[in-house]
């Protein structure tokens, strides 16, 4: 598998280091950069599988316990 750094791997490679150095949910870095965030997540999947370092992003809890008073 091809692990060259070219402008456009480069470019996706930045901004999700940019989310992992912010702490930033990928949907809000998204929305904030103007960008798709399946693009974002899709080219985050892509650099993985082709061999690049791909910094952990911050992946808030989808699920929130509740308690329910009576």
């Amino acid at each position: 598998m091809n692990s060259e750094l070219n402008p456009t791997r480069a470019f996706w490679l930045g901004h999700l280091y940019c989310t992992s150095a912010q702490n930033m949910p990928l949907s809000d870095y998204a929305a904030s950069q103007a960008l798709a965030l399946d693009d974002l997540l899709a080219w985050e999947r892509r650099l993985s599988v082709q061999g690049l370092p791909v910094p952990p992003c911050c992946r808030p809890a989808r699920f929130v316990a509740v308690e329910v008073a009576t």
